[in-house]
């Protein structure tokens, strides 16, 4: 099921993604965001497993990973918490992790998978991962069925065909180098990205980090397939708190409104 549901995201408008670090500030919030998210028009939803050296990360995400860790997360909480969005809050949309290698590594890539299977985890992204070595997790998430995400920047230019040839689930687009958090403008040539994964593709981009307001998020969505949005979300949350839902709610619901009109 877990390929087929990324895919039905995509099929029928753009795709509004959020991205929410699990435990941040504590596991209920992180669930009553979630279904405050679906219940306003999310598509997909990245869920962060925390990681005390998140490398892609801008000081927004890394410091909700560290409150997440410091109140007690770790890998089989967030996998509990999944387990109660399928089961208890019946969420439908796909649920991708979004971590690093070493997590997966260290906890057995081969039992992680197993796992994701089991909850209902249809795609994994890995940053860190170069694409000269994603072989090592591919083959196990092929085996259990989640899609192993691939990242494609700016800097990618020379390799984007061979990275978008062998794509899985959706393509995760960097909208611009260094790390996430938001930006006032986006001023990388993304529409020549796209057409050049396009060329060799069909499986759908997604435009992520930096975006924040529903006027970047309009326009990254019109010459891709969907927009991603984390640290400001991350922001709401932090702002908040233990009340983010009605907010988070709100905000993905004028950012899905952008990406579709």
């Amino acid at each position: 099921m877990s390929k087929a549901r990324i895919k039905e995201a995509f099929a029928n408008s753009k795709a509004f993604i959020p991205f929410i670090t699990c435990g941040f500030p504590d596991v209920e919030t992180t669930i009553a965001v979630v279904e405050a998210a679906v219940a306003n028009g999310a598509d997909l939803i990245e869920i962060g497993i925390p990681f005390s050296d998140p490398t892609a990360e801008g000081p927004v995400i890394q410091g909700a990973n560290l409150v997440a860790l410091q109140g007690g997360i770790t890998t089989d909480k967030v996998f509990d918490t999944v387990k109660i969005l399928r089961e208890e809050k019946g969420i439908k949309i796909p649920l991708v992790f979004m971590t690093y290698a070493n997590v997966v590594y260290s906890y057995g890539a081969e039992k992680f998978m197993t796992k994701c299977s089991e909850i209902g985890i249809d795609g994994i992204i890995l940053p860190d991962l170069p694409f000269e070595e994603k072989a090592e997790f591919s083959d196990v998430c092929d085996k259990y069925d989640v899609a192993l995400i691939s990242l494609i920047a700016p800097t990618s230019e020379s390799r984007i065909a061979m990275i978008a040839k062998e794509a899985d689930g959706f393509i995760y687009v960097v909208s611009s180098l260094g790390v996430t958090g938001t930006r006032s403008e986006i001023t990388t040539n993304l529409g020549s990205i796209v057409a050049k994964i396009r060329e060799v593709t069909d499986v759908p981009c997604a435009i992520g980090f930096g975006i924040s307001n529903p006027e970047q998020a309009k326009k990254m969505a019109g010459f891709s397939d969907g927009a991603i949005v984390g640290s400001a979300i991350i922001k709401i949350i932090d702002k908040y708190g233990k009340d983010s839902a009605g907010p988070v709610g709100e905000y993905v619901k004028s950012m899905k409104e952008a990406v579709v009109s």
